[in-house]
């Protein structure tokens, strides 16, 4: 909210906050309520999980994925079960969150006609095996720690999921959603790059907008010695030490990396 210019101020244990500077109220809420009040209330817009989306089955736009919280829905079962395929948990117990996910995806694996148990817990999923309540979870895994260290492992993929921005489809007040829709997009796009500036040969621009395409093309300033060229460039942070070395190689110098705050592509 900071990066995009939204300005408020929220009470003590208040879910609830005025915008100081623009005329909209920002409600706080669990994620897997985010969706149910975009979809069915008066909520204009809101951030949550694709997964959350999928799992209420939210009649919402999906605005933007924002690239952050990447995870994946998964089957899992234990390790010492030795199954292999999800087919051989067909019938049997399964405990997860999403329970309307795992009941479609199992009904669909049983040809339309559910035999497989799904139960819902709230937290403490992967514990469930362990402690005899099921003998398979589906539930997300990012890193896969948690995952490993409760002696499970992954038997099939029922989804990939990151945080999204969605959208009310019957909001009276798209004007303010395609302002806010535009800020976030460009802080996240910030984010993913980063600004080079470096100098030159003339006759190693060609070579050196190989290197550097930039997003639309380089922007290229000549400098007092006209035998030289400044160049100014967007380019993926990931990319940076492995451009700025191959400049280096063919001539440029002063390279500099700055790094971007916010822009509109």
């Amino acid at each position: 909210m900071k990066e995009i210019g939204i300005k408020y101020r929220r009470g003590h244990r208040l879910d609830v906050a005025l915008s100081t500077n623009m005329p909209l109220a920002l409600v706080f809420l669990p994620a897997s309520d985010i969706a149910k009040y975009v979809d069915k209330g008066n909520v204009d817009i809101g951030i949550t999980g694709m997964d959350i989306v999928e799992e209420s089955s939210a009649d919402v736009n999906i605005l933007a994925h924002l690239g952050f919280g990447k995870c994946q829905l998964c089957v899992q079962a234990p390790v010492s079960s030795k199954i292999k395929d999800v087919k051989d948990l067909s019938g049997k117990r399964i405990v997860t969150s999403f329970t309307n996910l795992a009941e479609k995806y199992f009904r669909d694996l049983e040809g339309g006609e559910l035999t497989t148990k799904v139960s819902h817990v709230s937290g403490s999923v992967e514990a469930a095996c362990a402690l005899g309540l099921a003998d398979g979870i589906v539930d997300l895994v990012e890193t896969g720690e948690t995952m490993r260290a409760a002696g499970l492992e992954i038997i099939s993929l029922i989804m990939d999921t990151q945080t999204v921005l969605i959208g009310n489809k019957h909001t009276t007040h798209q004007d303010l959603i395609d302002i806010l829709q535009t800020r976030i997009k460009g802080v996240i796009t910030a984010g993913l790059y980063s600004s080079m500036e470096y100098n030159i040969p003339a006759d190693k621009l060609a070579e050196a907008c190989k290197i550097t395409p930039g997003m639309t093309s380089p922007t290229v300033a000549h400098l007092s010695d006209e035998n030289w060229l400044a160049v100014k460039v967007m380019i993926k942070k990931p990319e940076v030490n492995d451009i700025m070395d191959r400049l280096e190689n063919i001539g440029a110098t002063n390279i500099m990396v700055l790094e971007i705050q916010n822009c509109r592509m």
